[in-house]
């Protein structure tokens, strides 16, 4: 049936490409495209197919003899555009439409080109949509006022982050200029929250979401090798390289540092016992070219096996080929990056996606399991949403008036006020945060108008205005003349210091501070640096999940003996507290000078119960792999004092605007040019749960336990 609704050119293709039928996705997205004019969001596995789902329609229902691009895709990274482009050039071939990159590194000739004849498809970053927006208004509507559908893929990457709320924002804007408004189409693979995903389009109510619910089967084993320091333990890189040896492997770690590190020991011992020398890492510190030889080896090399130390730049769906296995070293901080690291193994249709999990301490072996869990129940986090995005009005204010040259203030708020993006923020709070950039030359008032003021020529000229990422300081790092990568600073960039970058050790031999650059040669001595992970937003319900998991009797057959022996330990620790509600009772360890609260809850709670210990003088030494609060104090009764406080909001407002750093704010790249008030507010919401914490501790009853028990991680 669906087939059948197809045009010819696009019958064709399938035909050529021998596929003996449509996927489950691609059937019900072929039907309901061509038959209404909604918007859609795609969910399904990895490698089901939605690219195809959203483009065989889309390929026959548009018109690309009309003027001007006619399709947009929109991607999260520069990566998955130029992978993406040979399978939607494949599709089109048998159409003639053109296919466009247009990012950063894409040809300025095609640019040129499409500018001259604006038509077909083009894939591009949100980056580069604000980019023309600042630099090219008039080419925006000569490209897009004619677009028809806007793809949107691994819409979840977007979602509840300040890059989304830009693109939703760009979306909108792009919607004003546009001669009839286009149907958007996302594609995720591992969405935790369909309602905002709807959200997202603009037009909730005009969004419906097709899901595949059919699961592919996945192998799992977790193995426990406890680690005493900064480096692996040796025992367990050696069980790593039985695994991944004679496989097409991808290893996903927590942090650059620790990818290195496997990456480097890994090939060491494959030298040593004369295995094959594929033993790569692939983050956002090695140079691009290095990834992209890397990307280009794994897919390429059908016959040689490989292994690829990698973080989140391998988590979306670039093409790499098929890969054997996936390899976890720790607790992934999330479910939804856990489901996009397993997918990436079993491509193949029919395949079986392989999962091992390597521990190095207990607490990740509980939350390990806790994740495998819930995962296994469908359940997805939702993302965090900003409730209001105080910094992302400001900074899409700024665009609007560099890309209008000027806009009167009326013209402006109304420009904000319509936009769906800023519904939650109110006429007045625009106002107030106009005034402010007024008040602070960002922008200039020239009667009824303002224009950009001389600081905020500063901001919006460079180029670091059109995006939303959080970009740490870094020292280019070169060899004999060639980039290997680039690292943020620490106290370890120093000459005869050895770093690990790109699989290798490199010894310094050169710190150009002031240029931001070092020199390195390669390294003989062996000495490396130490190693840290990353800290990352953990959902409340993986906290609760680990105590359930600690007071439930049920044995797992994918945990090795070595991780049973370690749950058991947990449990009977863990028995002394006589805990039966997990969503109300927690631990607490009465010690002779100190408690220890394991609270269980999301990593926004703990930062508030972190900021409310600050506030009130406690010292307080906070263990996040165990969720756990060490208090220099003897009397627990202090909890509830501190909750009972009037006006303790209002306190700990006040003590944040008192505490704001000088430059910058956490978690926002605009948000320290908002007036003070709306930085405190901002803070509040990206950074805490204060209500969260002040319910904590008026409603979590404490299961205290004294004992001389002094463990602390």
């Amino acid at each position: 049936m669906a087939y059948e609704l197809l045009s010819e050119p696009i019958r064709r293709y399938i035909r050529e490409k021998k596929w003996e039928q449509l996927r489950p996705i691609q059937n019900a997205a072929i039907q309901h495209i061509l038959s209404t004019d909604n918007h859609y969001i795609l969910a399904s596995g990895t490698a089901s197919g939605k690219t195809e789902a959203a483009f065989l329609p889309i390929l026959s229902k548009v018109d690309f003899n009309e003027s001007g691009v006619q399709v947009l895709c929109i991607s999260p990274l520069i990566a998955l555009i130029n992978d993406q482009f040979n399978r939607v050039e494949e599709l089109c071939k048998n159409l003639e439409v053109p296919v466009t990159k247009w990012h950063g590194e894409a040809s300025r000739g095609q640019k040129d080109k499409l500018i001259k004849n604006p038509e077909g498809i083009v894939l591009i970053t949100p980056e580069s949509i604000e980019a023309m927006f600042v630099n090219r208004p008039y080419n925006v509507k000569q490209l897009f006022a004619n677009v028809k559908f806007v793809v949107i893929d691994e819409i979840h990457s977007f979602i509840g982050t300040d890059r989304g709320l830009q693109l939703k924002s760009l979306l909108a804007r792009l919607q004003e200029i546009n001669k009839n408004k286009f149907r958007v189409i996302g594609l995720s693979a591992t969405l935790g929250d369909f309602d905002q995903a709807k959200k997202f389009t603009g037009e909730e109510q005009k969004t419906i979401v097709l899901r595949d619910n059919s699961k592919k089967e996945i192998k799992a084993v977790f193995r426990y090798f406890p680690g005493t320091g900064a480096e692996l333990p040796l025992s367990l890189l050696k069980d790593l390289y039985k695994e991944v040896s004679n496989s097409k492997v991808l290893v996903f770690p927590n942090s650059r540092g620790r990818a290195e590190e496997i990456a480097v020991k890994l090939k060491k011992i494959s030298e040593k016992v004369n295995g094959h020398p594929n033993y790569f890492s692939h983050h956002s510190s090695v140079h691009k070219d290095e990834r992209e030889y890397v990307e280009y080896f794994a897919k390429n090399n059908k016959q040689s096996n490989f292994c690829i130390a990698c973080t989140s730049t391998l988590e979306l769906g670039i093409d790499i080929g098929n890969v054997d296995e996936v390899v976890q070293v720790d607790a992934t901080h999330s479910i939804a990056s856990l489901i996009q690291r397993v997918g990436r193994s079993g491509r193949r249709e029919g395949a079986t996606s392989s999962l091992f999990l390597y521990a190095t301490n207990k607490w990740s072996v509980l939350q390990s399991i806790a994740c495998w869990l819930l995962y296994k129940e469908g359940y997805i986090e939702p993302p965090a949403i900003v409730k209001k995005p105080y910094d992302i009005v400001l900074h899409q204010a700024l665009s609007v008036v560099k890309e209008r040259s000027g806009i009167r203030i009326t013209d402006l708020i109304s420009e904000l006020k319509k936009n769906p993006t800023f519904d939650s923020i109110t006429e007045d709070e625009i106002i107030e945060i106009i005034t402010h950039l007024i008040a602070t030359d960002i922008l200039e008032k020239l009667q009824q108008e303002v224009i950009i003021g001389v600081e905020g020529e500063k901001v919006v000229n460079n180029m670091d205005f059109y995006g939303m990422f959080m970009t740490e300081e870094t020292f280019k790092v070169s060899n004999a003349g060639n980039t290997i990568g680039g690292l943020p600073f620490s106290f370890q960039l120093q000459v005869d210091e050895n770093i690990l970058l790109a699989a290798k050790i490199w010894k310094i031999t050169d710190v150009d501070f002031k240029a931001k650059k070092i020199e390195v040669i390669p390294a003989k001595d062996g000495k490396v640096p130490k190693f840290s992970g990353n800290g990352g937003i953990t959902d409340p319900k993986i906290r609760e999940k680990m105590l359930e998991i600690l007071y439930s009797s049920t044995e797992y057959e994918f945990l090795d003996p070595t991780c049973k022996d370690v749950l058991d330990e947990m449990r009977k620790d863990f028995s002394v507290f006589k805990i039966t509600d997990f969503t109300e009772e927690r631990p607490l360890l009465v010690r002779q000078k100190n408690i220890e609260l394991f609270t269980f809850a999301g990593t926004k709670i703990n930062k508030a119960l972190e900021l409310l210990f600050s506030y009130a003088n406690i010292e307080a030494y906070y263990l996040e792999n165990k969720s756990s609060f060490v208090l220099d104090i003897e009397d627990e009764g202090v909890f509830s004092r501190l909750a009972a406080e009037s006006d303790l909001q209002q306190k700990i407002e006040n003590y944040i605007r008192e505490n704001l750093p000088e430059d910058g704010l956490p978690n926002s790249k605009f948000g320290y040019l908002l007036p003070t008030n709306y930085k405190v507010r901002l803070v509040m919401d990206k950074v805490y749960d204060l209500e969260g914490a002040i319910r904590f501790f008026k409603e979590i009853y404490r299961i205290s336990v004294e004992t001389d028990w002094v463990e602390v991680e």
